[in-house]
């Protein structure tokens, strides 16, 4: 039998997580180093994962499938495409920068014991369990995007909420406005937030799940879309839409979709600057890639019937989030509301049901989580200088801080989509995949573009720009490790904004096999009667 190297992908963040819980007390930089190791190993077979597959071959493939609860018919069953693929690659690149941007996050000698969150009661902080904790949280997203069993896939869609719930609430931000009890009682707050919204969608969710396998009689992913298509499997009409709004919901808590956004600002505000990118570079992923994967391949006609709903409420995102983030006085609840803009353009493309629409919805997926990463990082590095995370404590920071304002500025433009840089070709072909279907959605959704210019050279403005304050003079230019943090992610964004073939390639084949499944195809340009 092959190597299982899916599992093996899962397995290296799992194993490296108990290892790094496991380090001594007193061996803080022993237990970074190791997490820091298993990470790169993780990236590393990610890349031979990447490399294995063959775009042009089945669409799932490395596969591996053994029984598991034989009474209920689950079984450990794994499969990728190219989407896939594509998001398994993003987390294991991110990961090792989210360890060594947050280096010191854990450390007592950063954060002083008087300042220790509920989660550490003792003396000192546990190093150990921060970095454990995001080695999990990266198993089990690997792993839910490699899972081709319902169950299997629910049941860490779920448990991934508990490493977070502690990295939010225990881990949290201590930039903010607030006083030490206050951002105590902010981050539990925050955490609480995130882990019930989270946990409300899961539960309707499971209840779907469960009305699958009644009328399926298997959680197969393979094998239910199977009968689907040869007309084995029928469902009444009332029924699949019933089943696609139980998945639907759970995966639009998670993406986060307008209107159940409103844990995220809270959650990313709360958390240290690599926990939220962890949060909506990473986690949030697993809520559109369902999307792709079970919705749309499990209840082809529920989500046509759906569609229209679906494309007004990731409009409302696309604007509303973006109107929010051009208000907001918070460096991170900006971004976070930038990110619920972007989510809603992702959302917008798979729904659009249209090649390019899809294509362009995964390389966002991709393509946001370094933008985000990489404006993220360089904010937190930013903040944990100053000690704030209000925009009005900045000005004039590229003057004493000029290649941390230079990093800050190509995130930014990043994010708002710059020609040139990784996320305009995702949001390009989003748009144009929209509005070859839904024009007036389409044309409507292209403030959003105007909105994120606004926010983010707004934000680059006050903070970078301008005289400098008293408060900003000493502040110091980013070090070799924050450097090692952002030039590599600055480095991919401008390769994938020049060249995306790679990706496109990649996972073009997968969005044909998904429009396949809800049997659309792309609208014929109308060219004749330019012409005539």
């Amino acid at each position: 039998m092959s190597f299982p190297l899916l599992t093996a992908t899962a397995a290296l963040p799992a194993v490296g997580a108990i290892v790094t819980a496991a380090v001594p007390a007193k061996r803080r930089t022993a237990a970074k180093w190791l997490a820091l190791l298993f990470s790169v190993a993780t990236l590393a077979v990610a890349a031979v994962v990447a490399v294995r597959f063959d775009p042009t071959g089945d669409r799932y493939q490395l596969t591996e499938s053994y029984a598991w609860i034989k009474d209920f018919g689950v079984r450990y069953e794994l499969g990728v495409d190219g989407i896939g693929v594509a998001l398994i690659a993003l987390t294991a690149l991110l990961i090792p920068f989210v360890i060594l941007a947050g280096w010191h996050d854990a450390d007592p000698q950063e954060t002083g014991a008087e300042s220790l969150g509920s989660f550490a009661a003792g003396r000192w902080r546990p190093t150990q369990g921060f970095f454990a904790l995001i080695l999990l949280v990266e198993a089990m997203v690997i792993i839910s995007f490699e899972a081709t069993d319902v169950f299997l896939f629910y049941i860490f869609f779920e448990a991934m909420l508990i490493p977070m719930y502690f990295l939010i609430g225990g881990f949290g931000d201590r930039a903010g406005p607030h006083g030490e009890k206050e951002a105590a009682t902010q981050r539990s707050y925050a955490a609480v937030k995130f882990l019930l919204y989270n946990l409300v969608g899961g539960l309707i969710m499971l209840a779907a799940v469960i009305g699958l396998y009644v009328v399926a009689g298997n959680f197969s992913l393979q094998e239910i879309a199977a009968a689907r298509a040869n007309g084995s499997l029928e469902m009444a009409t009332s029924t699949e839409r019933w089943l696609f709004l139980g998945f639907f919901f759970a995966f639009a808590v998670k993406a986060p979709l307008w209107p159940l956004h409103t844990w995220l600002p809270n959650a990313m505000g709360e958390a240290t600057a690599p926990v939220a990118v962890l949060i909506t570079a990473v986690v949030d992923k697993v809520g559109t890639f369902a999307m792709l994967r079970f919705c749309l391949q499990l209840f082809p006609e529920a989500s046509k019937w759906a569609t229209p709903a679906i494309l007004v409420l990731a409009l409302i995102s696309i604007v509303y989030g973006a109107l929010l983030a051009v208000g907001q006085r918070d460096i991170k609840r900006l971004v976070a509301y930038a990110s619920i803009s972007h989510f809603g353009f992702i959302i917008m493309g798979i729904f659009a049901m249209t090649s390019q629409g899809q294509s362009g919805a995964t390389l966002y997926m991709v393509n946001h989580g370094l933008s985000t990463a990489a404006l993220m990082l360089v904010a937190g590095f930013l903040i944990s200088r100053r000690g704030s995370r209000l925009i009005a404590d900045y000005g004039g920071v590229q003057k004493v801080a000029p290649v941390l304002a230079g990093t800050f500025l190509i995130g930014g433009l990043a994010t708002l989509s710059l020609p040139g840089l990784a996320p305009f070709v995702s949001e390009f072909l989003v748009l144009v995949g929209t509005f070859t279907r839904y024009p007036v959605i389409g044309i409507i959704a292209t403030f959003g573009i105007v909105l994120a210019a606004l926010y983010t050279l707004v934000l680059y403005q006050r903070t970078m720009t301008g005289p400098v304050k008293p408060s900003t003079e000493g502040i110091a230019d980013l070090r070799v490790r924050e450097l090692a943090v952002v030039v590599p992610l600055i480095g991919v964004l401008i390769f994938l904004g020049v060249y995306p073939k790679p990706l496109t390639e990649l996972v073009n084949p997968a969005v044909k096999h998904t429009l396949s499944d809800v049997h659309k195809k792309d609208p014929k340009p109308e060219v004749e009667a330019a012409h005539k």
